[in-house]
């Protein structure tokens, strides 16, 4: 196990019922601005029940944070919350609420000229304003976590970012809350979790026994959870295992002492931004694909995953059974039962030719150039190794 510091602060309040506790954690006095998306928690009545819990406290609203939040929407945001002197955020929704709720909370201090160089990490984020969540749509584990990723659209952009300064103070995970997501954005989120454990896991053997099962755990709850949730969508307890899978799956304890790969993300989010696919679709895509390409690199991993996971019988990563061609079948037979369990959420495993032509597939790889030194745990995976993947999982 690689050396680590684990540090997180996030107060986490879960199960139904939960929202009892928000007005605990938040100031007595506001003004409290509540970030949100579009008409979600108006319909599922979670916006109400809010304003319900902070009765007597200054609410200001600012609405219409997008998936994939855009810089221009934040922008208007942060004027919101300038203008109105909040001293806390209170994100309703996913994690691009989420996220665009730290993007607001490190800006409005800011004193620059361009808050964009925040995400980027030219200037470094010195203060926010605090910050605690509701969450609707498990998947990103922003929740939990002191990331987050926005876009821009001139130049296309997507580009994630951390600070200590954005941990939340506290998020509510009432797993009732999920329970009118459309089936499309339930399996996004499953996909997106299942990706997160992946880029943790899937790497190179650095003996890390515990964090192996750590991984292994959230990723085998995934699988057998998510037939369930699809056959029945009103139980509440599935939706809590899923629920605090997709939190636990990025909450940064996974990746502790272990050596990390994030290619997927980084792919997915430049597909993202030049195609307009959802982020976790792009990742199931982009997944396999990739997986098959370095297949030799973590085929140790694979092999693991499959007999622990997905069942699949044949080789021992251990003893030297790596090199054999009983762990190469091994290992792309745990990739043939991860593409088919996205295929079960219903979560495409190849791109769409006419949504990345040959125009978006130039830009995408454009964007991709500028990794010279590579991705991936080994820093393999150059510009021309993503072209590869990208053209496999086109058929080309």
């Amino acid at each position: 196990m690689l050396n680590f510091t684990y540090y997180n602060p996030v107060r986490l309040i879960f199960g139904p019922g939960s929202l009892d506790k928000l007005r605990a954690n938040v100031p007595a006095e506001g003004p409290i601005l509540l970030v949100s998306g579009g008409e979600s928690i108006r319909k599922n009545g979670v916006r109400e029940a809010i304003l319900g819990a902070l009765s007597g406290i200054e609410v200001v609203e600012f609405s219409g944070v997008e998936p994939n939040p855009h810089l221009d929407t934040l922008l208007r945001g942060v004027d919101v919350a300038r203008r109105c002197g909040a001293k806390f955020l209170l994100a309703a929704g996913g994690g691009s609420v989420i996220d665009g709720t730290k993007f607001i909370a490190a800006t409005v201090p800011y004193t620059g000229d361009d808050p964009w160089q925040l995400v980027t990490g030219r200037e470094k984020i010195r203060e926010a304003l605090p910050l605690g969540v509701v969450l609707t749509l498990p998947g990103t584990g922003s929740e939990m976590n002191d990331g987050a990723v926005v876009s821009r659209l001139n130049p296309t952009d997507k580009q994630p970012f951390r600070s200590e300064k954005l941990f939340p103070k506290f998020a509510i995970l009432d797993p009732a809350f999920t329970l009118s997501l459309p089936w499309r954005y339930t399996a996004n989120g499953i996909a997106d979790a299942f990706v997160h454990v992946m880029e943790q896991y899937c790497t190179k053997d650095v003996f890390t026994p515990l964090q192996d099962r750590i991984a292994e755990g959230i990723l085998a709850t995934l699988v057998e959870c998510a037939p369930m949730i699809k056959q029945n969508p009103d139980d509440l307890a599935v939706r809590g295992e899923i629920m605090w899978c997709a939190t636990m799956a990025l909450n940064r304890l996974v990746g502790c002492g272990v050596v990390q790969d994030w290619s997927t993300h980084l792919i997915g989010h430049a597909l993202t931004a030049e195609a307009g696919m959802d982020h976790a679709r792009s990742l199931a895509v982009v997944l396999p694909w990739l997986l098959r390409d370095r297949i030799q690199t973590k085929r140790g991993k694979l092999v693991q995953l499959g007999r622990r996971v997905f069942g699949v019988t044949g080789a021992d990563a251990s003893a030297g059974a790596d090199a054999s061609a009983d762990a190469d079948a091994s290992a792309a037979a745990t990739i043939e039962a991860i593409e088919a369990f996205f295929t079960g959420l219903e979560v495409p495993v190849r791109l769409d030719p006419e949504l990345v032509t040959e125009e978006v597939l130039q830009r995408v790889l454009g964007q991709m150039s500028v990794y010279k030194k590579g991705l991936g745990e080994n820093q393999d995976i150059t510009p021309a190794v993503v072209e590869r993947i990208l053209r496999a999982s086109l058929g080309k």
